[in-house]
């Protein structure tokens, strides 16, 4: 999940802020399995219950910063003299990168049979090898060994990933399989589609706003189940598109000169777009509940308005008054994001792997909420770690 944006020479800091934030309160989420007692107001909603957690929001707000850094990206490209066909190949070989990982780790969700020889820990380990083998970001040199040595390691962690994936079998016997894809593996279908909409309809704005209403009537049609054989013909029926839709357009509402409008006018704007959804989001409440996992088109517009009102608010913050220093002990999270997401796995299975446990104080709300935050920073922390010592995946 290492943004587009990471190719900008001169990054824009509220999108690194946003992302950071973004990655802070996802590890956070996710480790709220640990802890008993967790207020509801806190989790995700179930699949036919009618809310909005704090949880449902964070997938959401990843996804339209990812929409905000592609135009970004793929105009870096373009201005380095990248053709099309170039930047595509980049779009798919990313994409693929992040569909491995997402079924990796979704596979894993469903436990790991003891027939395969080895625990769901060392499975997790060796996967998180295979994937820094793979993907790490090492030294650039003109040294013809190290550079075969480099692509001998990403070979080696191929193979890893291969035996892994063939000798896989979940807790019930079950093959390795594409299953819900996974956190990765839907961005990963998100960026795919959505990056190659915009590289081919060449930042035209008004196209793109067509292909965020289509994005919409699909989730539309799907929530209302029109969509017959069609239904799941894209992951989320459009709703995860038209996520990453709305962070390309805000993205080329802040970022595009020749639009001819002042910052503050665009924050205005922006802030007016973000309402528009909100309220939408309300009128569309009497006639779908608001649901994350059936990807209802309440949730949609709600989290869409919720996303642009908090990035108007970064942008202020960061580029604006020039706070982003403020957000500077989370800022490898920002920065190293598919680094940060994927060390929880590591720790989470170390921690399996020794003969310790937390006392029930820490595993119990409201003290074991501060446990999950004091987690997050943690985890941020080895990310910049291992940053230091040239250990950071890029896809």
């Amino acid at each position: 999940m290492t943004s587009a944006l990471t190719e900008k020479p001169k990054r824009i800091a509220s999108i690194d802020v946003y992302r950071a934030l973004t990655m802070f309160f996802m590890i956070f989420v996710n480790d709220l399995w640990s802890v008993s007692n967790v207020p509801h107001w806190l989790e995700h909603a179930a699949a036919n219950e009618d809310m909005l957690g704090f949880s449902d929001i964070v997938f959401p707000s990843f996804l339209f910063i990812l929409g905000m850094s592609i135009p970004l990206a793929i105009e870096i490209r373009k201005k380095k003299g990248d053709s099309n066909s170039g930047i595509l190949k980049h779009i798919i070989i990313r994409s693929i990168a992040l569909l491995v990982m997402g079924l990796f780790t979704v596979n894993l969700e469903s436990g790991v049979a003891a027939s395969i020889g080895i625990s769901k820990p060392i499975f997790t380990l060796i996967m998180l090898l295979a994937f820094f083998l793979i993907w790490n970001v090492y030294p650039k040199t003109e040294n013809k060994t190290r550079q075969n040595l480099y692509s001998g390691l990403k070979i080696i962690g191929i193979v890893i990933l291969a035996i892994l994936a063939f000798m896989f079998r979940d807790a019930e016997g079950g093959v390795f399989q594409t299953r819900w894809w996974g956190i990765l593996g839907l961005i990963g279908w998100t960026y795919l589609l959505c990056a190659i909409l915009y590289l081919f309809l060449n930042k035209n704005k008004g196209y793109l706003i067509v292909a965020l209403f289509a994005f919409i009537l699909l989730c539309i049609g799907g929530s209302n189940h029109w969509l017959g054989i069609f239904d799941g013909i894209i992951p989320g029926n459009g709703c995860f598109h038209a996520f990453t839709m709305s962070g390309m357009l805000i993205s080329l509402l802040f970022n595009e000169s020749e639009l001819g409008i002042g910052i503050k006018k665009k924050m205005l704007t922006s802030t007016f777009i973000g309402i528009i959804f909100i309220l939408g989001g309300f009128a569309a409440h009497n006639f779908w509940i608001i649901s994350k996992i059936q990807a209802t088109p309440t949730w949609l517009f709600l989290c869409t308005g919720i996303s642009i009102l908090l990035y108007v608010l970064m942008y202020w913050l960061a580029d604006i008054e020039n706070k982003a220093s403020w957000f500077g002990i989370i800022k490898p999270a920002g920065t190293a994001t598919l680094t940060c997401y994927l060390i929880p796995y590591f720790l989470y299975a170390i921690f399996v792997l020794t003969p310790f446990s937390l006392p029930e104080s820490l595993t119990t709300s409201p003290i074991g909420l501060v446990k999950c935050i004091i987690f997050s920073f943690l985890t941020i922390g080895i990310t910049a770690l291992l940053g230091k010592i040239h250990i950071k995946l890029k896809i």
